[in-house]
């Protein structure tokens, strides 16, 4: 961390305007860099951009290491001699505006992708195909990645009459190729060399495509906030190529996966069900694995928020038959171990600790002895009922931060939207948010008026921009005042999430020059 004050946006790519059915990182994803420059912004915060699998969730993904191929964006291709302009026209049934509809995004867009390739390997110059080799040579990850996907293409379909969650390499693949054997491995890598080719050349078009762009918006003076989630999904290349790094049973099945206590977000918590590191193998190996992946996170990003970073003090395990996480227990991890060694192997690199839900002294302790900001929610740190105890000394209001130690938020991901939330406050609590930001008595009616009419939601931004956090980042939904149709995602919930999109007539001058004003008056643009 530059430990300069900042702010900026919160955006995934998925959510960029004006592409056939999903955001991508072509022309719109551009316009928005120049807005965040029109803005005064410096930075863009985005979700994890690896390919997503089952439920669409950016933190399962089926690889850590790659790039999501949905959002590559054809007509860049097109521009670059890489595709036939004839094959990348969409259907009638993806549309540019509207929520994302994944299947239909995925039933079109990945056979388009993969003709593409074909297209790459037959008409490339021969420049960019030595830049493609380089791109190969480079990327230790790649060649499993591909065979992983390549395996998986054929043996999902097998299984088309399971549940799609249970179309796992851990249940339908031969054994062999299960238990990643190294003669398996090596055959089908003989007998599948063009189909492994195609899915290795679609990642070249990711990487270069968000390279471009991340070079756009360090040129423009913007830094990229990524997120590496603390656990992967059991469907991942990373996982299958890895087993002995897992507490995975001989059949490649987890024994204990992961999840959180009942919280904030849900009265069962959250059975995340990601197989659980072994760490006393991830030590042993020095941390290799985690080493290679935060070298890999930090080619795509400037700064990375670690998702459940409370996970490397000790993680909640739950047993792998268990319907919800209320019966797991912690387990300690070795996180300053691994911590220090990345430090030793990698040099003091820019994170951000997602320290929210149950935080101990301990984790605390493990925070800052990594030198690193938490996080702050400005939602959170509103209850009545704690108010009356307590006095207004909650850590997540803005009057209690300190500037080094955090970044903050209006909301997260998994938050409501801010103008949805003080839609959904109850009269108590809307009339302490209320009274808090305007700091004077007001009556219930006044504080609804400001509801409705966005003055409230915008003080709050008002209020997180001056704070002394270090950054601070408020989501686009709240910029533009969506309410709960505009939220990403509801914790242990499937099948409505990460659908959100804005519009391209949301890139709006007045909300540009009202951050502007905000950012010099508080001293967020130096």
């Amino acid at each position: 961390m530059d430990f300069k004050r900042r702010s900026g946006i919160l955006l995934h790519p998925t959510s960029l305007p004006d592409t056939p059915g999903i955001g991508t990182l072509g022309e719109q994803a551009f316009k928005f860099i120049d807005w965040l420059c029109e803005a005064d912004q410096s930075l863009w915060q985005i979700l994890p951009l690896g390919p997503t699998g089952y439920g669409d969730s950016p933190y399962a993904s089926f690889s850590t290491f790659a790039g999501n191929p949905l959002i590559i964006d054809l007509e860049q291709l097109a521009l670059k001699g890489w595709a036939d302009k004839k094959e990348i026209a969409p259907p009638e049934y993806i549309k540019k505006t509207g929520k994302i509809d994944f299947g239909a995004v995925v039933w079109w867009k990945m056979p388009v992708l993969k003709k593409c390739a074909i297209y790459f390997v037959e008409n490339a110059s021969a420049e960019d195909k030595e830049k493609y080799k380089l791109f190969c040579k480079e990327s230790a990850w790649l060649d499993m990645y591909a065979v992983f996907m390549s395996i998986k293409s054929v043996y999902d379909k097998k299984a088309e009459e399971e549940k799609p969650e249970s179309s796992m390499w851990n249940r339908f693949w031969p054994t062999s190729l299960a238990r990643c054997e190294k003669d398996a491995v090596a055959e089908w890598k003989k007998s599948h060399k063009d189909d492994i080719e195609i899915f290795k050349i679609i990642q070249f078009f990711f990487d270069v495509q968000w390279k471009e762009l991340k070079s756009y918006a360090n040129d423009s003076g913007i830094k990229l906030i990524g997120d590496i989630p603390i656990f992967v999904a059991p469907d991942s290349a990373d996982v299958w190529a890895n087993q002995e790094f897992f507490q995975l049973d001989k059949d490649g099945r987890p024994v204990c996966v992961s999840g959180v206590p009942p919280d904030y977000f849900c009265a069962d918590g959250q059975l995340w069900g990601n197989p659980l590191y072994d760490w006393d193998k991830m030590k042993t190996s020095g941390y290799s694995w985690w080493i290679k992946r935060i070298r890999r996170a930090f080619e795509l990003v400037d700064v990375l928020r670690i998702d459940h970073f409370r996970g490397f003090e000790a993680y909640w395990s739950v047993p792998a038959d268990a319907k919800t996480a209320k019966n797991g227990k912690w387990v300690k991890c070795p996180g300053d171990d691994l911590f220090k060694t990345i430090k030793k192997k990698l040099g003091d690199m820019p994170f951000i600790a997602e320290d929210l839900g149950v935080i101990t002294d301990e984790v605390r302790e493990l925070r800052d002895n990594a030198g690193l900001p938490g996080m702050k929610v400005f939602q959170f740190g509103f209850s009545a009922d704690e108010a009356r105890e307590n006095g207004m000394v909650n850590c997540f209001l803005p009057h209690m931060y300190d500037s080094s130690k955090c970044v903050v938020y209006t909301g997260t991901h998994d938050n409501d939207t801010m103008q949805g939330w003080l839609e959904n406050l109850n009269e108590q609590e809307l009339l302490l948010v209320a009274q808090y930001i305007e700091g004077k008595e007001l009556s219930l009616e006044k504080a609804k008026s400001l509801v409705k009419s966005g003055a409230l939601r915008k003080e709050i931004i008002k209020s997180v921009i001056s704070s002394n956090a270090v950054y601070a980042v408020i989501p686009m939904q709240d910029i533009l005042g969506i309410g709960n149709e505009g939220k990403m995602n509801t914790p242990a919930t499937t099948g409505s999430n990460w659908t959100w999109r804005m519009d391209k007539k949301d890139f709006k001058s007045s909300d540009a020059k009202m951050l502007t004003f905000f950012s010099e008056l508080y001293g967020r643009n130096l």
